[in-house]
């Protein structure tokens, strides 16, 4: 019997992209920077990635739109994206797959085989729960609740991508006719991590892959499940209008001066003081533009219920801390100019900040 040839590393495989030592190390870098770690951490990425072999991931999609796949392929090449994702062994996707019908499924469950307990499961959309009529959405004659808890059963860990895999998102808003859930919902005795947003940004999806390949466990979460990394910071606090926000200068229409001029979009619904999200500093379109920059309010796409909290062009109201019940209007606060009120403002949102501690994945396994 002929001697099985060993998988490849990704720095073999790296090299044989035609990666250079320096590029190779310009990627670690890259990565250290993306994942918020400090440049010292670079020396042991690059020792971690030049060893790494590519882990096997599974992506199931259940009721999405495919935006969050749609996003995940905009990357441009060359980027840490495209870099990345020729490095895990992508073995079932819907929408990305050679295969079909029944050879689709058999990849799957080769794949689970293969690699029980090692394997990533990667999953967008919401699921309809396990008392729902099965026939509101099934794959090959299973219902998405039976396929999703046979695929992660002998899994690492679960990657919930988009706020429907993450939250429930549109299918789970009112009146949720198909008893949609979350991931976390169902999924109790695996690590699960949110990527949330409608759709994600492509460079948190791949984040999370890389910190995975580099360290061989998933990043810090905060109190929803997500890196902290990418959505420590609310996207008003990372906002380049925010300056306007503290002055009381509101945009009161799209059209008016003061949209013109750049002036915060608050009075227009921008949900940006409630959202947490890496928009602001990653963007979209290869670091193009993102909606504010653009003209629009941030919707809140990332957060929990943001079909259902309210309309998207209402200002939007700050908790002065997590949990009280007293509300901050931020409209109210930003418009009276002046230090006490502008600080009064910033207080707001950094108490705020401050209570969402990030949970590590320790934690989160013990709670489990």
């Amino acid at each position: 019997m002929a001697t099985p040839i060993p998988e490849k590393t990704l720095g073999e495989r790296l090299r044989d992209h035609g990666l250079s030592r320096r590029g190779f190390l310009k990627l670690c870098a890259a990565t250290a920077s993306m994942m918020a770690l400090p440049a010292s951490m670079v020396p042991r990425i690059a020792a971690a990635l030049e060893q790494a072999r590519r882990p096997s991931v599974i992506w199931l999609s259940f009721q999405e739109c495919t935006g969050c796949t749609e996003s995940l392929t905009r990357s441009h090449a060359p980027t840490l994206e495209d870099l990345i994702l020729k490095m895990v062994s992508l073995d079932y996707h819907h929408t990305l797959q050679a295969a079909a019908g029944e050879a689709a499924e058999e990849a799957r469950l080769q794949a689970m085989e293969a690699n029980a307990g090692e394997y990533l499961v990667i999953v967008d959309g919401s699921i309809p729960g396990p008392d729902a009529n099965p026939g509101f959405s099934t794959v090959a004659g299973q219902s998405n609740y039976d396929i999703l808890m046979e695929t992660v059963e002998h899994a690492a860990a679960v990657i919930a991508v988009g706020t429907c895999a993450a939250f429930g998102g549109l299918p789970q808003a009112r009146p949720n006719p198909t008893g949609a859930m979350s991931v976390m919902d169902l999924v109790k005795d695996k690590p699960v991590i949110n990527v949330s947003g409608c759709p994600p940004v492509p460079m948190v999806i791949t984040g999370v892959l890389a910190h995975y390949l580099t360290f061989g466990r998933l990043p810090d979460l905060d109190a929803y499940g997500r890196p902290m990394a990418f959505f420590g910071q609310s996207i008003h606090d990372r906002c380049y209008r925010r300056p306007f926000y503290d002055k009381g200068l509101f945009a009161e229409s799209f059209d008016d001066q003061g949209a013109k001029e750049g002036w915060c979009l608050y009075r227009l619904g921008c949900k940006g003081p409630t959202t947490y999200n890496a928009c602001a500093t990653m963007k979209w379109n290869g670091g193009t533009s993102w909606p504010i920059e653009s003209g629009h309010p941030c919707l809140g796409c990332s957060e929990p219920s943001f079909w259902d909290g309210g309309g998207f062009y209402e200002p939007v109201s700050v908790p002065l801390t997590a949990n009280a019940g007293t509300l901050l209007t931020a409209g109210a606060v930003g418009a009276v100019v002046g230090g006490g009120s502008a600080a009064l403002a910033k207080h707001g949102v950094k108490k705020a900040d401050a209570e969402r501690q990030p949970v590590t994945i320790d934690e989160l396994e013990q709670t489990q």
